[in-house]
């Protein structure tokens, strides 16, 4: 499988088996795959950021955080397919593509965002990253840990 920047993929239960890190999405939902994860490929790592559907909870942290520092970068709620939907930048975390369970299909085809959110989304995390690198937390999990266990993996 080709993974790219861009798409939608879901993630197996195995990686959280591996990881095993309770600051990560709860395994699953009322019987529902994990959510589904927007993907950035930064060479060997892909980051994955959690896509949800619960709009009017998140927009309630969104409005505390705009109020409280004004503005808010590490949740968006943006359209996707037609339908509003959570992107959850603060619980990005990083993994490998022999974790990556099945790409997200949309009438049959892979799913990818428009090229205007991807581009929105990937300037937001850029941003989070260059803060995370100044010490600065912004992420639930320890992405430091995470990726340097991932990258063990590759060697």
């Amino acid at each position: 499988m080709k993974i790219k920047t861009g798409y939608l993929y879901h993630i197996k239960d195995e990686y959280f088996d591996v990881v095993n890190d309770e600051s990560l999405m709860q395994n699953h939902e009322r019987g529902k795959k994990r959510p589904t994860y927007f993907t950035i490929k930064d060479k060997d790592i892909l980051w994955f950021i959690p896509i949800s559907s619960k709009v009017d909870k998140y927009q309630n942290i969104i409005d505390k955080k705009r109020e409280k520092y004004g503005f808010c970068n590490t949740i968006l709620i943006e359209k996707i397919f037609n339908e509003k939907s959570v992107i959850l930048l603060q619980n990005a975390f990083p993994t490998l593509e022999k974790y990556i369970d099945h790409v997200h299909t949309v009438d049959g085809k892979p799913a990818k965002v428009s090229l205007k959110l991807e581009k929105i989304i990937l300037r937001n995390f850029q941003n989070l990253m260059k803060l995370h690198s100044k010490g600065i937390k912004v992420f639930f999990t320890d992405i430091d840990k995470l990726k340097e266990k991932m990258l063990k993996e590759t060697k």
